[in-house]
């Protein structure tokens, strides 16, 4: 019975390599993930493809997790059986496809990496503003990290989206969604340092904040460039990049205040979902605010 699964097996990549013509690479993942899959049903002691049922593949997902096989490569085999049992189907060899509505397991969320106080300090106080390009790197940066914006929208920033009076930035986020942010009072003196050092060029028709030394609106590609200018420059190890910054400012918000929903307004989030994920608590700072602030929290000494 197992020679007749494999066969099976074999049949199916043949047709893949011969009629479908896939590339070798690709026929040989299928092989892969087919082979993993004849082995549990052959321990199973299955006598056919026909035999195997959505709740058996439903334990080979969960075997395969436990194995230590990642999510991905746990929906890719998946995806392979599926096709399998869609040309069983079509050879009168299965009724149904039992993998259709079988998912894998879903992946951890990986928590973006954020830079502390000390690095984001160090990073912003050793950039002096002595230059046009530094002048306006400093006040990119002092930005990011006082307002949290993306990417895009601190690339699309026009002079008449920030009110200096009010401390406020104007900004078009995800989905056209509008959304007014404060903006910190040393990101403001960057800000007016740098409008001072923009106008010494001349370009008053230009609405965008940040331009170039030609002029023109300067690009997502280059803020990400200079970002990982000066971090390399201030020698901070990890690659600093906007996001990085905008979760800086996220994280220490939410360690300082414990304000999530606050928080979420000013990111712009439409599901606080988002913010649970995107935000980084550093777990001995919740440690720590727990052991002081409960009141059975505090070990008793031994009598």
């Amino acid at each position: 019975m197992a020679d007749k699964l494999t066969s099976t097996v074999d049949d199916f990549l043949d047709y893949l390599a011969l009629q479908r013509r896939l590339s070798a690479h690709t026929v040989k993942n299928y092989r892969c993930d087919l082979q993993q899959l004849t082995e549990y049903c052959q321990r199973d002691e299955l006598e056919s493809w026909s035999a195997l049922k959505t709740r058996d593949l439903r334990q080979f997902s969960a075997f395969l997790h436990r194995k230590g096989l990642s999510s991905r490569s746990i929906q890719r085999m998946l995806s392979a059986i599926r096709s399998f049992y869609q040309y069983l189907i079509r050879q009168g060899l299965a009724d149904n496809n039992p993998a259709q509505a079988v998912q894998a397991p879903k992946a951890e969320k990986r928590l973006p990496s954020t830079l502390d106080v000390d690095q984001m300090n160090a990073l912003l106080d050793h950039t002096q503003p002595n230059t046009f390009v530094a002048t306006r790197d400093r006040a990119i940066m002092e930005l990011f990290y006082s307002s949290g914006l993306r990417l895009a929208e601190l690339a699309e920033l026009n002079l008449r989206d920030i009110d200096f009076g009010d401390q406020l930035v104007h900004v078009t986020g995800k989905g056209q969604k509008d959304r007014v942010c404060p903006v910190g009072s040393q990101a403001i003196k960057a800000l007016q340092d740098w409008l001072e050092k923009r106008d010494q060029t001349g370009f008053f028709d230009q609405p965008a904040v940040f331009i170039t030394q030609q002029g023109r609106r300067l690009g997502v590609r280059s803020i990400q460039k200079r970002l990982s200018f000066w971090g390399k420059k201030h020698g901070i190890s990890d690659h600093v990049h906007p996001h990085r910054l905008r979760h800086a400012f996220a994280s220490h918000m939410l360690e300082s205040s414990g304000d999530l929903r606050a928080v979420q307004e000013l990111l712009g989030h439409a599901d606080i979902s988002t913010t649970q994920i995107y935000t980084h608590v550093d777990f001995q700072h919740l440690a720590k605010v727990y052991d002081s602030a409960h009141p059975r929290a505090k070990k008793r000494s031994d009598s």
